[in-house]
């Protein structure tokens, strides 16, 4: 996609011409009227550039370039017209938001320098994306690896609702779902502020003090107000900072909101030792806490194929990807990774130096994808397979 163009035109003779003119300099591509542009886009065709006659049956340029705005953001627009319409450029350039406005005759050589800038323009936008989304991973990396650091159970029980928050996007086709990654991972940034046997004892279903219920309740607030500095970040923080709220309140909190509330609810039953269905009915038993469409979705999530074997293993036979089926704690009782937390490079690199230096309470038992099961099975050796 990197200089691929996409002509526009009902006339066939001018996308022939435009194709033999610049195809030697350009990636160029036609299509013959709007419809075929709009249908070659929802296709999946990608262009760094557009170049969209006006006057064209059924929709005008107009119209179709504010319709690729919205299809494909990072688009750049021109429209080419033969005729100099003041009111149709403040049209194109007001609703299209159009790059160039070209009147015909437009010389080969005007083009090319048009066509020139608008591939810079599409270099210059795409790359500061990257660079942002680059800069903004990399952010949320190192919050979560401090929170997996310094409060262990805390980061786990964000990983385990990241995945079930990952499918439960997926079963309801929402847009973007790497934003909903990300409020997931985050979403217990701020009980790095509370005490961790606060914490554990309110997973537990413990019964908190009023004064506990208020420190355990600040996490949210906590957590969107560290995000507030980072750049784009408005959708995730406004999420968490209302990811406890309940549906049927004054305002609907937003959806990456609503996700959150479902999942980290269950996932409290869950850890607590409750049987799916018992815990999914309980939370079907709590009028108006929850959107339920998105509880209907999760109850189709819950109980699908999970595609995971469970096994027990060594943590020298232990890979990324595994996911912990049970806390990792050392011979003295210190918790090292919570239920449900992924194994990744860094978390097994830790795990073997902890194994060294204090010991770890092994075997562990595991979830492994069947995906990976042939090579799992290769280098844990004669493991038996463990009960779930």
């Amino acid at each position: 996609m990197e200089n691929r163009i996409l002509f526009v035109d009902d006339e066939k003779n001018i996308l022939e011409t435009f194709k033999r003119n610049l195809s030697r300099k350009f990636d160029v591509d036609t299509a013959l009227g709007p419809k075929e542009a709009l249908a070659r886009i929802k296709a999946g065709g990608r262009f760094a550039v557009v170049v969209s006659d006006l006057k064209m049956p059924v929709m005008n340029g107009v119209e179709l370039l504010r319709l690729i705005r919205e299809m494909s953001p990072d688009t750049v627009r021109i429209m080419l017209t033969g005729f100099a319409d003041v009111e149709a450029s403040m049209a194109a350039v007001n609703e299209g938001a159009v790059f160039r406005f070209l009147t015909k005759p437009c010389t080969t050589e005007v083009m090319i320098q048009t066509l020139t800038a608008a591939l810079e323009q599409y270099r210059l936008v795409t790359a500061e994306r990257e660079l942002l989304r680059g800069t903004l991973r990399g952010s949320v990396t190192v919050l979560t690896e401090i929170l997996s650091l310094v409060n262990p159970e805390a980061f786990g029980r964000a990983e385990r609702v990241k995945r079930l928050v990952s499918r439960l996007v997926k079963q309801l086709s929402l847009p973007e779902p790497w934003k909903y990654d990300l409020m997931s991972m985050l979403s217990q940034l701020g009980c790095v502020a509370i005490p961790e046997d606060l914490l554990h004892k309110k997973y537990l279903g413990q019964e908190l003090a009023p004064e506990e219920r208020q420190i355990v309740g600040m996490h949210s607030t906590i957590a969107a107000d560290l995000l507030a500095n980072i750049p784009r970040m408005d959708e995730v923080r406004e999420a968490i900072a209302h990811q406890e709220d309940p549906f049927a309140g004054e305002a609907p909190p937003p959806p990456g909101a609503r996700l959150l509330h479902i999942c980290q609810d269950f996932d409290e039953l869950d850890m607590r030792g409750v049987d799916k269905r018992e815990a999914f009915e309980t939370l079907r038993g709590r009028v108006g806490a929850y959107d339920q469409a998105f509880l209907a979705a999760f109850e189709l999530i819950l109980f699908a194929e999970g595609g995971f074997e469970a096994r027990h293993l060594m943590v020298k036979d232990m890979r990324p990807g595994m996911v912990l089926g049970a806390p990792i704690v050392t011979d003295g009782g210190v918790l090292l990774m919570a239920k449900g937390q992924e194994i990744n490079d860094l978390a097994r690199f830790r795990l073997t130096e902890f194994v060294k230096s204090h010991g770890v309470r092994e075997p562990i038992l595991v979830h492994i994808p069947l995906k990976t099961q042939a090579t799992d099975q290769t280098s844990a050796g004669a493991s038996p397979p463990a009960p779930a």
